[in-house]
């Protein structure tokens, strides 16, 4: 049970290339139905993973684990469903049966139907809503590298979308053109995603709002380009091979900057600065939120959605000073209000922002690793409105 002194039967269960907190124990990526079982024993937990037979050579060269076999190697007396996942489960039961598991401890990812079954077969389930969080938040060495070679590439793309935007040239009516045509927000969406698929990863739509439209700070964005407004450009990529993401953003404006959005720029810049300075072991993410918020307020602008019946010109930072990343791209802990302390190995995205309906946004952002006494940050690009 959660918090006994004595080791207990734990499973987790799911398809590793879909749950990424069972890919995190493996450290082993496949497509099917999988299922790991830790059993008691002396001195440790002893690990079996079970899955579908084509993969249990692979599996027992790669995955970070003691035993592998497949179902039908636990098969129970009323025999395996012709369904890969129900028998999958039905053999994690029987796993558990034949050891003389009465209660498994489960994480908050296991499938309903993982649960389901191995209450049949009498055994008690039990759901800890920790379990593994802390394991996963705590990046090892490997994990840094992996994240640091997903923020480079991200790095990369970047570099290239705002020197698109920036470099583009203004008809009369403001519209930036490339190459003869309007450049807009789904041009630079398809040159970040073929920058990407070379470099072998995958890219989740990426934000590139111009505008006002950049008010919203998740608005996709769309349409043409122009210049003199304010372009926030968020990629959060995955590496095909490592599972792990990067996550960047710059805000890029192509000719004259007006001037409250280079205010607004410049307390953002100042708002990461301070944040990442106070980013190490032992304090909260609320605290790191709180000293976001007291650059904001220092230079006149508000946080917290705008309420009601307000002007077009009621700036604020909508959102959190920044999350958790690793196999997905929002991971424990938020930097916000309640949020827990940080912890060494802690990955984390910097990314204040402010945000008016009449100009649009200003958002940049940082990865930085968590240490004892700061932070690493694993970027290097500037944070200037001018790319040209």
């Amino acid at each position: 049970m959660p918090g006994s002194p004595f080791p207990v039967a734990k499973l987790m269960a799911g398809i590793p290339t879909l749950n990424a907190s069972l890919f995190h124990r493996l450290r082993f990526l496949v497509g099917d139905p999988a299922a790991v079982i830790d059993l008691p024993g002396d001195p440790h937990l002893k690990s079996w993973l079970i899955l579908r037979d084509i993969e249990i050579e692979r599996a027992r060269q790669h995955a970070r684990v003691d035993q592998v076999a497949c179902p039908a190697d636990f098969t129970p007396p009323g025999g395996l469903s012709g369904d890969r996942e129900t028998a999958t489960a039905q053999a994690a039961a029987e796993c558990l049966r034949r050891a003389g598991i009465e209660s498994v401890v489960a994480d908050r990812s296991l499938p309903l139907i993982f649960s389901e079954v191995t209450r049949e077969a009498g055994i008690q389930v039990v759901c800890d809503l920790e379990m593994g969080v802390l394991e996963r938040r705590c990046k090892d060495q490997q994990e840094i590298e992996w994240l640091r070679e997903s923020q480079r590439v991200t790095e990369g793309a970047m570099e290239m979308a705002c020197h698109l935007v920036a470099k583009a040239q203004p008809r009369s009516d403001g519209t930036l053109v490339w190459e003869g045509q309007p450049l807009t927000s789904e041009r630079v969406r398809a040159a970040i995603d073929h920058w990407l698929l070379e470099c072998a990863f995958y890219n989740p739509p990426c934000i590139i709002s111009g505008g006002p439209a950049g008010a919203d700070c998740h608005d996709r964005g769309s349409g043409a380009l122009h210049t003199g407004e304010p372009v926030i450009i968020d990629i959060f990529p995955q590496c095909q091979e490592t599972r792990y993401y990067g996550d960047c953003t710059r805000t890029v404006v192509n000719g004259t900057i007006p001037e409250p959005v280079a205010r607004m720029h410049a307390t953002v810049v100042e708002a990461k600065r301070v944040a990442v300075a106070a980013t190490r072991a032992g304090v909260t993410g609320e605290q790191v939120h709180r000293a976001t918020s007291e650059v904001m307020i220092k230079h006149g602008y508000q946080m917290g959605l705008p309420p009601g019946d307000v002007p077009d010109s009621y700036c604020s930072m909508t959102h959190g000073t920044g999350h958790g990343i690793g196999l997905d791209v929002h991971e424990p802990p938020l930097l916000d209000f309640n949020a827990p302390q940080l912890v060494v190995g802690d990955a984390l995205t910097i990314e204040p922002g402010l945000y008016r309906r009449d100009l649009g946004g200003i958002r940049v952002e940082d990865m930085v690793i968590v240490t004892e006494d700061g932070c690493l940050n694993l970027n290097r690009l500037p944070e200037d409105l001018d790319w040209s």
